[in-house]
């Protein structure tokens, strides 16, 4: 199995369904390092060098370890409640959203809810939020007035590389 395919694995698990492997995540989302590798190893190989080399090479940065490397968590995209002591941070002026164009009327309806998840997820380039809709269909971006929410009282979370999180965007900061 590629190390592709595992990294999606444990996102899964780290992010949704820690009990398909047996493992529980803390409140903060951590989950036991050796705990993680015998579960990932029920149904796919997986040795602590291989699950290192998946978190520091991670394109969207997803993973995190503790500092002595016996822990370990999904960064953000959890459906399952963790509190994941994010800090707020002051946005750029505009970030993105990438979805497909067959959502876009309840979008513009509702705005950008968390649905599954605990927070909205944003990115900082285009290129980034139109690879996010295409994974769901004809890609379509708004673009988010993120200056104007912080203005207005929306707190933003900067997570590891491009991502951003946000509670809700509400249609009036949609942008298209």
């Amino acid at each position: 199995m590629s190390n592709k395919s595992t990294s999606k694995f444990i996102s899964l698990i780290l992010r949704h369904h820690p009990e398909i492997i047996g493992i529980v995540v803390d409140e903060h989302g951590w989950a036991d390092v050796d705990a993680l590798i015998r579960g990932v190893n029920k149904s796919r190989p997986l040795d602590r060098r291989t699950l290192e080399k998946i978190v520091a090479e991670d394109e969207k940065q997803r993973y995190a370890f503790n500092e002595d490397r016996t822990k370990i968590r999904a960064v953000y995209g959890h459906s399952i409640p963790v509190d994941l002591d994010l800090e707020p941070a002051d946005p750029p002026a505009y970030l993105y959203h990438g979805t497909a164009e067959r959502f876009v009327p309840s979008i513009e309806q509702e705005g950008l809810l968390p649905m599954q998840r605990l927070y909205v997820h944003l990115s900082a380039d285009v290129k980034t939020a139109i690879q996010v809709g295409a994974r769901h269909g004809k890609p379509f971006v708004y673009t988010i007035d993120a200056q104007a929410m912080q203005k207005d009282g929306y707190v933003f979370y900067h997570c590891t590389g491009g991502t951003w999180l946000t509670e809700c965007v509400p249609p009036r900061y949609l942008l298209k």
